[in-house]
């Protein structure tokens, strides 16, 4: 029996101290705080979309499944205009962004001129600049000095200024893995400089525009402090909307607009995924 337990208690022990580890303790620390801020980030998300098919109005407590607040959001007029503001804004600007900073990145890879890097520096200056203090300066342009009334023009040219810098952002990054022949062997076989660039250069970048584009899309879409300042009263954006419902009280149309912009995010990351694994085959 002692040999017996003189055997079986040092091998328990060295499992006690194999499971107490630094690198065990490490790992379930670092497991637990990650279902920790899962959990944070995603039951709020899982409960607003529960609560959108709830009966109740108050959606304080349930009392009972109901699809009457979609069909409540879609025949909502000013939401559907708001939104048709919003989409027509994004896609402008979109467009917009996506051209400027695609050119904006190649011209700053490829020539070099007086002030470059001074021009570099100030093409950065909307994505750290405090959107309160953009949407004061681009009002006092529009208004005093230019004369432009608020309105989708305003809007545009406003979401384009801060949008483009992160276009230009990820093309500068991967033109900085490009094979500097590239252009030179394409121009070799004959094509022009602008040829070179349209069926070279640019299918090389196409990923990084394509990021580009949905960040310019996203942040367009979602934009609220720049588009309070600048908007008109024909042209309000769907954010603004939904902040004026959200500050009378509890809205359960609200409840069901963010679960079908979850529905459509979850959707488009599906496509992207299945069109990424296709490609990759």
């Amino acid at each position: 029996m002692s040999a017996f337990a003189s055997s079986f208690f040092p091998f328990k022990l060295r499992e006690v101290r194999r499971l107490l580890s630094g690198t065990r303790i490490q790992s379930g620390f670092f497991g637990l705080w990650t279902a920790v801020v899962f959990a944070f980030l995603y039951i709020p998300i899982l409960l607003l979309v529960i609560f959108s098919f709830n009966a109740s109005k108050l959606n304080i407590r349930w009392e009972g499944f109901t699809m009457q607040w979609y069909s409540a959001l879609l025949s909502n007029k000013p939401i559907v205009a708001a939104f048709q503001n919003s989409l027509v804004v994004a896609c402008v600007t979109t467009v917009l962004a996506t051209a400027l900073g695609t050119i904006g990145a190649w011209m700053l890879y490829r020539y070099r001129f007086p002030f470059q890097r001074a021009i570099g520096l100030l093409i950065f200056v909307p994505m750290v600049m405090p959107e309160v203090l953009m949407g004061v300066s681009l009002l006092v342009l529009f208004v005093q000095l230019l004369n432009i009334p608020l309105g989708f023009t305003t809007l545009i040219i406003s979401h384009t200024t801060f949008c483009f810098p992160f276009v230009l952002v990820g093309v500068q990054a991967r033109l900085q893995g490009i094979d500097p022949f590239l252009e030179e062997a394409a121009m070799d076989l004959g094509a022009t400089p602008v040829q070179a660039f349209w069926k070279v250069i640019v299918p090389y970048l196409m990923p990084a525009i394509i990021s580009g584009a949905l960040m310019s899309f996203t942040l367009s879409l979602d934009e609220y402090i720049v588009s309070a300042f600048l908007t008109g009263a024909q042209t309000q954006t769907l954010p603004l909307k939904v902040f004026g419902m959200a500050k009378v009280g509890l809205n359960p149309q609200l409840n069901a607009l963010s679960a079908l912009f979850i529905l459509g995010t979850i959707v488009i990351v599906l496509l992207s995924q299945l069109i990424s694994s296709k490609k990759t085959t």
